[in-house]
This record gives structure tokens, C-alpha cells and sequence, in this order.
């Protein structure tokens, strides 16, 4: 089968490239350095040529909103377009988990224009709501800090490594259209401040943790919701604890 991987360079579309190659498909890695652009359609057209199947785990350059918003509604149109024209049978997109309940920050809300755009399209799809990857944690910390405080909320989360998030795109490129979302978390939910206070422990980081009720996620508000899978969510194996003592 062929598979297009738009974002196939990034993070997660270079584990998610391996895994289908690894399964025996043929695999395109797109991204601008390799002359397939999104957002302005070049490359598009051959790369889907004879394609059954493309994946979508691009991430926009910028989070300012009004970039972001163009970037996910462009990017989204074009790439709907072009399968429609190539004949793909399946979009599979990677989105966030909580995208409908974080409205308040223009990330989520250009995911969830994205998300909208996939779901009035006539292809058939399926959408992956991924938590918080583990590899952010060193971002969600550096977002908080202050001088060598980081004030953190004890809202829950349940983050997963990438490589369990990469191997489910894989599979859902396989498997058979959802027409529908699934949220796809790590295997334990952990509070954000204890979360952060064990990652900076164990990487030698002696900036202190300080849990504030009251404190922001980028800027927004949360609470036990925001941030965790909805019912019956697909879980990823790798436990916190194992990912810690592998990249501490």
C-alpha cells in the first residue's frame, strides 16, 4: 500500500515513516525540505499519485493564533483537495486530546478548525486526540517559570511517550476508516506539578516546583478535564517512570 506522511520529517512523522516501512509499505515523507508543501500545494498532486492512505502529523512553524489558524485551515484544505482529486480512501489525522474543551487558546482552536474541515469532508477519516507527549515535559516546565521557580497547577494529566503515539498512527493507517475520533493517553494519570517535580529531580534540574491552583497551562486555565481522554481511550504501554529512567 502507498502511505504519504505529510510532516514525515518531524518528531512523530519519522517513527510513524519507519513503522509502515517496517511493515512492508510503500511510504512518502513528506515535508517542504522534500518539496511536498501543504500549505502551498506544492508537491502534493505527485506525491499522492496511486496513494491509498495519507497521514497528517504536521505541526504549524508558529503558535501565534492568527498563524496557526492559517496554517491548519490551509494546510487542511489543500490536503483534502488533493486526495480528492488522487482518490486517498483514508485521512488519518493526529490532534490533540481536550481540543474542544481548551478553546480558549488559539492552538486549539485552529486544531479544531482543523478537525472540522476533515469531518465535512467526504473522505473517509479517522481522528487521533493524543495527550501531552513526555518529551514536552522540559517545555511545560520552561513555560512556568520564574527565575528558578516553575508555579504549576495539580491538574491531571496522563502524557505519552511519541514512539507510542507514532506506532497508533501506523496502525490506524492500516486499519479501516473510524469516520470518528479516538483519544489515544499514557498508560497513568499523574498531577502536572508532580509530573514536573520528578522530571526536574531526576535531570539534576534545581529549579523548585511550586503548586499554585491558580496557575495557567500556556496561558489558559484547567482543571481534571482539560488534559485527560475522554471515555475508553486507546492507551499507550510506557509508564512515566520507565521513559524518565531511560532519558534522564
Amino acid at each position: 500500500m502507498k502511505i504519504v506522511v505529510i510532516g514525515g520529517t518531524g518528531r512523530i512523522g519519522t517513527k510513524v515513516v519507519k513503522n509502515l516501512r517496517d511493515k512492508g509499505h510503500e511510504v512518502v515523507a513528506a515535508s517542504p525540505s522534500k518539496g511536498i508543501n501543504s500549505v502551498t500545494g506544492e508537491g502534493l498532486a505527485q506525491a499522492l499519485a496511486g496513494a491509498q492512505v495519507l497521514v497528517d502529523v504536521a505541526n504549524a512553524p508558529s503558535w501565534e493564533d492568527k498563524a496557526v489558524l492559517e496554517f491548519f485551515e490551509t494546510s487542511g484544505r489543500n490536503l483534502l483537495a488533493a486526495e480528492a482529486a488522487a482518490g486517498v480512501g483514508h485521512h488519518v489525522a493526529l490532534s490533540v486530546v481536550g481540543t474542544d474543551r481548551l478553546l480558549a487558546s488559539g492552538y486549539f482552536r485552529a486544531k479544531m478548525a482543523q478537525e472540522n474541515l476533515i469531518k465535512a469532508s467526504p473522505i473517509p477519516y479517522t481522528i487521533v486526540r493524543a495527550t501531552q507527549f513526555l518529551e514536552f515535559v522540559g517545555g511545560i516546565a520552561q513555560s512556568a517559570t520564574e527565575g528558578q521557580t516553575v508555579r504549576l497547577p495539580p491538574v491531571l494529566m496522563q502524557p505519552i511517550v511519541s514512539d507510542d503515539v507514532a506506532a497508533v498512527m501506523a496502525e490506524a493507517a492500516l486499519a479501516e476508516p473510524l469516520n470518528g475520533t479516538v483519544d489515544l493517553a499514557g498508560p497513568e494519570p499523574i498531577r502536572q506539578d508532580d509530573l514536573v517535580r520528578q522530571f526536574l529531580s531526576a535531570t539534576g534540574d534545581a529549579r523548585t516546583v511550586i503548586t499554585d491552583p491558580k496557575a495557567l497551562y500556556f496561558g489558559i486555565a484547567v482543571n481534571d478535564q482539560s488534559l485527560t481522554p475522554g471515555d475508553n481511550p486507546r492507551l499507550g504501554p510506557t509508564r512515566f517512570a520507565d521513559w524518565l529512567s531511560r532519558n534522564a
